[in-house]
C-alpha cells in the first residue's frame, strides 16, 4: 500500500470509529501524523486527497474539519465524472437510471404530499413549455429530482442527482429534439405524474421504466 492510501485508510478509520465525527476538527498536523506514524507530508497528501471528495474540508487560518457526510456532498464528485464521460458510456449511466428512478417512483407515490405533487405539476408545465434544449434540461431536472426528493432516501435521491447532471441530460434531449421524440418524453412525464397523484406505486414505477428505456432508445439510436 503507498504510503498516502495509508495514511488516507487510518483517516478513514479515525471517522468511521468516531474518534473523528462529522463538523470535528482535525488535531494539529504534527499530533496527527505522531499519533497516526506517519510523515507530515504524507499526511498532507491524504488530506487534500479526502477535501477532493469532500471527507474534509480544509479552512485556510482555521485549521481542517470533518464534513458533515451528507450524502449529497459526498456524491457531488460522481456528478463530475458522469458529467465528462466518453459518449460511449451514456448509455451505461442511463441503464443505472432505469433501475434506480423506478424505484424512487415507487417510493414517491406513496409520500409525496398534496403541495408536492402540485410543485411537480408546475415543473411539468415549465418542461412542456421549454422552447429550448437549456430550458428543457432545466426543467426536466427539476421534475426528477423532485421525484427523487420524494422517495424520502437521501442516498437514493443523491445517487440520482449524480447520474443525472447538466451535461448528460443536455446530449439526452439533443437527441429527443433531433427524432422529434419530445412530444412522446412529455406525454410519458405526465404519466408519471398521473401515477403519483393516484398513489399507484406500480404504474409509477412501469412509466418511469418507460420513460428513462424511451430516452435510451433514442440515445442509443444517435
Amino acid at each position: 500500500m503507498a504510503v498516502t492510501d495509508e495514511a488516507i485508510e487510518k483517516i478513514k478509520a479515525m471517522i468511521v470509529s468516531g474518534a473523528l465525527r462529522p463538523g470535528d476538527r482535525l488535531p494539529k498536523e504534527s499530533e496527527l501524523a505522531a499519533e497516526l506514524g506517519l510523515s507530515r507530508n504524507s499526511l498532507r497528501e491524504a488530506v487534500r486527497a479526502l477535501s477532493l471528495i469532500r471527507i474534509l474540508d480544509v479552512r485556510q487560518g482555521d485549521g481542517t474539519y470533518v464534513t458533515s457526510l451528507d450524502p449529497q456532498l459526498l456524491l457531488e464528485a460522481m456528478g463530475f465524472v458522469v458529467d465528462v464521460h466518453r459518449d460511449d458510456t451514456v448509455l451505461e449511466f442511463l441503464a443505472v437510471r432505469r433501475i434506480l428512478e423506478p424505484a424512487a417512483a415507487a417510493l414517491a407515490a406513496t409520500r409525496l404530499t398534496e403541495a408536492e405533487l402540485d410543485s411537480l405539476s408546475t415543473r411539468l408545465d415549465a418542461l412542456e413549455e421549454a422552447s429550448s434544449v437549456d430550458e428543457l434540461v432545466s426543467a426536466d431536472l427539476a421534475f426528477h429530482r423532485g421525484i427523487a426528493a420524494g422517495a424520502g432516501n437521501a442516498v437514493l435521491c443523491s445517487l440520482l442527482d449524480g447520474l443525472s447532471g447538466p451535461a448528460t441530460r443536455a446530449r439526452s434531449w439533443r437527441g429527443l429534439v433531433e427524432r422529434d421524440a419530445v412530444g412522446r418524453a412529455q406525454r410519458e412525464h405526465r404519466a408519471i405524474l398521473t401515477a403519483l397523484r393516484a398513489r399507484d406505486t406500480e404504474a409509477a414505477r412501469a412509466w418511469a421504466t418507460v420513460h428513462i428505456a424511451s430516452v435510451e432508445d433514442q440515445v442509443g439510436a444517435s
